[in-house]
């Protein structure tokens, strides 16, 4: 009991500590109203600015709505023209009754057209055909030309060639005579060998070419005494004597073979003359050539022959060699056996003749139904 009670000195103390929470309660509530009033006004800012935000994009998408409004007036304005185009455009046009009336023509028109292609394209083909067989014709007619003017296999070959072509591509069962004469004429060409006639006139140009350096077999003496100098003794004597030799040389010649057939030496004037007779021989053999003249091309040859023996020396190299050349070329064809295609040119005309009536039936039958239905539609 003593423990528990306490003197009042040390009680009265207990008594006043809660005195001191009491005057901390007004501060409280003041801190508190100045956070709420700025909580207030902060909210008010940020109403202000949201305020301020809005109006700034209601400016904006008024804006916006003001352009596409005069965009869409623009529009309007473009359609109302184009409104104003088609109007017009359509108020041109015909009536419904006319458009149906040339509607009837346009179809008429094309039926029309229609037959007209089907005749041409009737007539047309049978002209085709025609053009055709007259080309291949033709062919013959310069094939046989060529044979027998310029003598030309290989021409004459091509354009037999191409003649049965043609009637190949007719496929005409009537055409086997006609075939057959070309196979024929083919195979007969075949046969005949073609001169050489370039090979000849180049040959013989070359023998022109040749014709130039042909010379006399003996030259002309080029001692002039040298070799009696040594007979005489040195002084005047020497020089006078060489001088007297070389005057005399000019006019004797010593031949210690004198057995043999001594021709002149051809020199000058007369070596010139001689040379362009043998030109001339070999030009108009060259000419005999290319125009496949068997006689002249003899003929001219064998002058060459005779102008290479009468004027020139055989020991000659140059001339030998010319002889033995001009002899070898003499024997060489230009002229040849032609093949006659007079035959088979009457039998492709013959040929042509037996087609024209049946071609000409033809186009009439496909020509009378074209004109029975014009016929018909034309009430």
């Amino acid at each position: 009991m003593s423990e528990t009670t306490l003197p009042k000195d040390e009680v009265q103390p207990a008594f006043e500590a809660p005195a001191e929470p009491a005057t901390a309660a007004p501060q409280r509530r003041g801190n508190g109203l100045v956070i709420l009033a700025l909580l207030l006004g902060a909210a008010g800012v940020a109403v202000g600015g949201w305020g301020v935000w809005q109006v700034r994009s209601l400016q904006t998408n008024n804006q916006q709505q003001l352009g596409q409004l005069q965009a869409l007036g623009d529009q309007a304005q473009t359609l109302k023209l184009n409104e104003q185009r088609l109007t017009a455009r359509l108020e041109q046009l015909p009536a419904a009754e006319e458009l149906e009336d040339r509607r009837r023509l346009v179809a008429q028109l094309q039926g029309d057209q229609q037959r007209l292609n089907q005749r041409l394209e009737t007539v047309l083909g049978a002209s085709r055909k025609d053009w055709r067989l007259a080309e291949a014709e033709h062919l013959l007619r310069l094939a046989s030309l060529r044979l027998s003017a310029l003598q030309d296999i290989s021409s004459a070959h091509a354009l037999v060639q191409g003649a049965d072509e043609i009637l190949r591509e007719q496929n005409d069962p009537a055409s086997f005579a006609a075939r057959e004469q070309l196979a024929k004429s083919l195979a007969a060409l075949r046969s005949t060998e073609q001169p050489d006639r370039t090979g000849l006139f180049l040959q013989l140009g070359a023998l022109r070419d040749q014709v130039v350096e042909l010379s006399a077999l003996a030259p002309e003496y080029q001692d002039r005494g040298e070799s009696l100098l040594g007979l005489t003794a040195d002084g005047d004597g020497a020089s006078r004597w060489a001088q007297w030799w070389d005057e005399i040389s000019r006019y004797i010649r010593i031949d210690f073979n004198a057995g043999k057939n001594i021709r002149p030496l051809l020199a000058g004037q007369s070596l010139i003359q001689v040379r362009l007779a043998l030109s001339l021989a070999l030009e108009q053999a060259q000419w005999a050539a290319l125009n496949g003249q068997a006689a002249v091309y003899t003929q001219a040859l064998a002058e060459a022959r005779d102008v290479l023996k009468s004027n020139f020396n055989q020991d000659n190299p140059q001339s030998k060699l010319m002889l033995e050349r001009v002899g070898e070329l003499s024997k060489q064809p230009v002229t040849v056996i032609t093949p006659d295609l007079t035959s088979t040119l009457s039998t492709v005309q013959a040929y042509l003749e037996r087609r024209t009536p049946s071609v000409e039936e033809s186009v009439n039958t496909s020509a009378k139904p074209a004109a029975n239905t014009e016929q018909e539609t034309s009430p």
